[in-house]
């Protein structure tokens, strides 16, 4: 078990959150928002990878290969879909955003009225 992936991990999801906590662009916000996303597809690739092992399909393997864990594999692939849904739902508002207050600057932007 290496360390490694576990510190690039962090580091992307350090660098993703202090974009978004200096950024001036509703868009650079969500972009950003994406990068820190994606540190999680690496711990989850970490969390499931195995040396030596093999992908878990068995028709031409035998049972008693070592394989890496297929529920790690789903969820990653899960929370690529989910990731990429709320990135386009985020976008979607922020063009809303820019349509209504003609700016995507967090600063510049009018409070709410209720």
């Amino acid at each position: 078990m290496s360390l490694l992936p576990y510190l690039i991990a962090g580091w992307i999801f350090l660098a993703g959150v202090h974009g978004i906590a200096t950024s001036r662009n509703l868009i650079h916000a969500v972009g950003c928002l994406a990068v820190t996303q994606s540190s999680t597809y690496v711990l989850l690739l970490s969390v499931g990878y195995r040396k030596g092992a093999t992908a878990p399909v068995f028709s031409d393997a035998p049972t008693s290969a070592t394989v890496v864990d297929p529920v790690v594999q789903a969820l990653a692939l899960t929370d690529v879909v989910v990731g990429a849904t709320v990135t386009a739902l985020l976008l979607a508002l922020v063009v809303q955003t820019a349509k209504r207050h003609g700016t995507i600057d967090p600063d510049e932007l009018s409070r709410l009225k209720g």
